[in-house]
């Protein structure tokens, strides 16, 4: 299998309209303007709810001795196809994207992949677990009021699955699957999603992001941004940079609340 076209992160936020302006930088938190009591709903990518590690033991599982290798050609895969796929209008949704860089994955690795492996990688994607200031967070932000729905890659298998087995189902007002527009993030139809489904102007929405690309891509599109940098990883020279960055959700609840 050849993989001819690989874009770089600048030509993927050309998809969320982005315009240059001056490099990010690392102090973002510091910089940040608080958001004051305005905002009135988030919009959640789902990474920053739930911890893709705990897949990590079915990887193991799947592939002895090979699977720290597998897993990283995989979830670099995940993330280019959904792009390329966005910008070459061939959608396919995220289970079927999963399967497709799980196969070059192992073609890479030169590795047979068994007809089951593919299913237990999605099962347990529907396990995923959550963080653990996830729940308390999402419970605080919450009761203060502030309406919380997904945007989220994940199908509306997957939310409903992750979201029903943690018992927060009850927090969320939308479960937001790009399936719906059939356009992966950071193209501008997805975090229109939440625009819609609130009907709230985007100066009232914060957008919580895992990745940085994600978070470059929504604050490009005009929301309040916040990184939930799980990993301290250093800010994406994409342009652009959030209104706030933290480690936890919990931090995502004080910037929401202050």
């Amino acid at each position: 299998m050849t993989f001819v076209y690989n874009p770089t992160r600048r030509e993927v936020l050309k998809v969320a309209g982005a315009a240059v302006a001056v490099a990010a930088t690392a102090n973002a938190v510091a910089e940040a303007q608080m958001a004051g009591g305005k905002i009135k709903a988030i919009g959640f990518d789902a990474f920053t709810i739930f911890d893709v590690r705990s897949i990590d033991a079915t990887f193991e599982e799947n592939f002895p001795g090979r699977a720290k290798e597998i897993a990283a050609t995989w979830r670099t895969r995940l993330f280019e196809y959904t792009w390329l796929r966005t910008l070459n209008r061939t959608y396919a949704d995220l289970e079927q994207v999963s399967e497709d860089a799980l196969t070059f994955a192992c073609k890479s690795a030169k590795i047979e992949l068994s007809p089951e492996a593919p299913g237990k990688i999605l099962d347990a994607f529907l396990q995923l677990k959550p963080f653990p200031d996830s729940v308390g967070a999402l419970k605080a932000i919450r009761g203060a009021g502030i309406r919380l729905a997904y945007v989220s890659d994940f199908t509306p298998r997957i939310l409903k699955a992750i979201t029903e087995n943690v018992g927060v189902a009850d927090l969320f007002e939308h479960q937001l699957s790009t399936d719906a527009v059939k356009a992966f993030k950071p193209d501008p139809r997805a975090y229109q999603m939440a625009e819609t489904a609130f009907k709230l102007p985007r100066e009232n929405i914060v957008f919580a992001a895992f990745g940085g690309w994600d978070a470059a891509g929504a604050k490009a599109f005009g929301y309040n941004t916040f990184w939930a940098n799980r990993f301290n990883a250093p800010v994406e020279e994409l342009t652009v940079k959030p209104d706030a960055i933290g480690n936890t959700l919990s931090d995502l609840a004080k910037y929401v609340m202050a």
